[in-house]
């Protein structure tokens, strides 16, 4: 197996820490895609992916339903996508990606986590180079040969294809979203939650009393409503 299947392992049980944060991090999800693309699902394939993942997390219909009514409103505020870098201590990069209506807030919020905990807030690109941005599919296993999509999705830009017990998970690079989207809903093959991630290219090992204080920074960062999703080249 290779990295993605690695770092995917590490990962899933950190990637929602509440099911009502999962529920927020969707609606702010939601919100963009319907600004972006309009509310109609079948014309919309960012608000496809969306719901797919609102299900996946078992968000109910009622909910994702308003959810997309509310941002169709058109006094509903926007959320920006702006992405945070930096150093915790010992050496450790942080990126955060977060959905905000108020970059300063957010902005301040987040240098206020770094400093508190002996870290510093970096510059646009201090470490984001050290991550590959990735993206994934996790489709229904039934009736699919694993080996066989492998080889079918290579075309469309697939870098890893594998199963666990909860299907079978595409990795490739971001550009390649689309292209394996539209490959999978024509051939009828049902995608159960896709996304996106940053996989660490280097990862660092630190003693447990190192990964203690690293752990603060993360923990303070992860509970701001603003953020979406951190990562780390902290091995796990």
């Amino acid at each position: 197996m290779g990295r993605a299947f690695e770092f995917r392992k590490a990962r899933k049980m950190k990637r929602w820490a509440t099911m009502s944060k999962a529920f927020t991090r969707i609606g702010k999800d939601i919100v963009m895609a319907v600004k972006e693309g309009g509310p109609d699902p079948d014309t919309n394939a960012k608000l496809r992916a969306v719901i797919q993942n609102a299900k996946s997390v078992n968000m109910p219909k009622d909910n994702i339903e308003r959810a997309i009514k509310r941002a169709s409103d058109k006094n509903q505020g926007d959320y920006k996508e702006v992405l945070f870098e930096g150093y915790a201590p010992h050496g450790i990069a942080v990126l955060i990606e977060t959905a905000t209506d108020n970059n300063t807030r957010t902005r301040a919020n987040i240098r206020s986590y770094f400093n508190k905990c002996d870290g510093n807030l970096g510059t646009a690109g201090s470490v984001s180079f050290m991550f590959d941005h990735t993206c994934n599919f996790r489709v229904n296993a039934d009736g699919v040969d694993v080996e066989e999509l492998e080889l079918e999705m290579i075309d469309f830009g697939a870098e890893e294809v594998f199963e666990d017990e909860d299907g079978i998970l595409i990795y490739a690079p971001f550009e390649s979203f689309g292209a394996i989207q539209s490959e999978l809903e024509s051939r009828n093959i049902e995608i159960l939650s896709s996304g996106f991630e940053r996989i660490p290219q280097v990862t660092k090992s630190l003693s447990p009393e190192q990964v203690e204080d690293v752990e603060k920074l993360l923990e303070k960062i992860e509970e701001d409503d603003d953020v979406q999703n951190v990562y780390h080249t902290m091995e796990e």
